[in-house]
């Protein structure tokens, strides 16, 4: 399988949502995000971006009681936030092979909690927070896996 990493350091909580908007634009109906990352370091913030880069305007928040909300931009898109899921089947229950199928855009929080039902090919985006320096340095790195991704890849390539 193709893999293809893009690093990204930002500076600010306008800069995470950027990187985040530039994603965005580029993702179609099918594609999947997958975000991992501490308590605080940006995963809402990144989906907020990314959901501006789709044409939705408003608020983004965690669905982490929910854990599905949907918003319609350009293409559908369908956030979860699987922190709370003791079992990935329990994902099941709720249709997550229906969010899945190509309609629209699926952004998971905390996808490594259910990473052995996620699709062979998506995106994984690792958010960590700078230790050395300022509180609001993160860096974001974007592993695109598979061919399905190399063209957003090459798009991002600083």
């Amino acid at each position: 399988m193709n893999r293809t990493n893009v690093t990204i350091k930002t500076f600010s909580r306008d800069e995470t949502a950027e990187a985040g908007r530039k994603l965005g634009r580029l993702l179609e109906a099918g594609d999947v995000v997958c975000l991992s990352g501490d308590i605080g370091t940006g995963k809402t913030v990144f989906t907020g971006g990314i959901a501006e880069g789709l044409g939705i305007s408003g608020y983004i928040t965690s669905p982490t009681f929910t854990i599905v909300n949907e918003y319609e931009g350009r293409i559908p898109f369908y956030h979860f936030d699987v922190y709370r899921i003791n079992d990935p089947d329990e994902m099941f229950e709720i249709g997550f092979e229906e969010y899945i199928d190509g309609r629209g855009v699926v952004v998971i929080e905390w996808a490594d909690v259910i990473k052995d039902i996620l699709p062979r090919e998506h995106i994984w985006v690792e958010i960590s927070k700078d230790l050395k320096g300022d509180y609001n340095i993160r860096n974001i790195t974007i592993e695109f896996r598979g061919e399905k991704y190399q063209q957003i890849a090459d798009s991002l390539e600083p």
